[in-house]
């Protein structure tokens, strides 16, 4: 049974701009998608940012509540064995779905744009 769904959309250069801050990069992402990202050129590591950046706002949405009572960084979005986005909660976000929730997430990027969607089933 589908719990919630949620889409966002995220600027790619808004992002950009945004990743010369040591502190959003602390703020938003976890260390293992820190450490997704370093490898990339700038380009697709702004590309890759934004898709992940627009996932956590998609599963906040998901949840129904936004980013209340949780942090960007209670929502991890790391590939799976097979390279697609696999969703792991932690905090007030894995508190917030519940056991037995889980979340789907697909993420596209084209040029100027990240668009990302999200499904919370049980």
């Amino acid at each position: 049974m589908i719990l919630g769904v949620g889409a966002d959309l995220a600027a790619v250069g808004r992002i950009e701009r945004a990743l010369e801050n040591p502190r959003f990069l602390e703020r938003v992402y976890t260390p293992g998608e820190r450490e997704r990202l370093e490898g990339l050129c700038p380009e697709r590591r702004a590309e890759r940012a934004a898709g992940l950046f627009a996932a956590k706002e998609a599963v906040a949405k998901a949840l129904g509540t936004g980013f209340r009572g949780f942090r960007f960084a209670d929502v991890e979005i790391l590939p799976d064995a097979a390279g697609r986005p696999a969703v792991f909660l932690r905090g007030g976000a894995k508190a917030l779905a519940g056991e037995g929730a889980r979340l789907h997430v697909s993420i596209s990027h084209d040029g100027k744009m990240a668009l990302a969607f999200a499904v919370m089933e049980i």
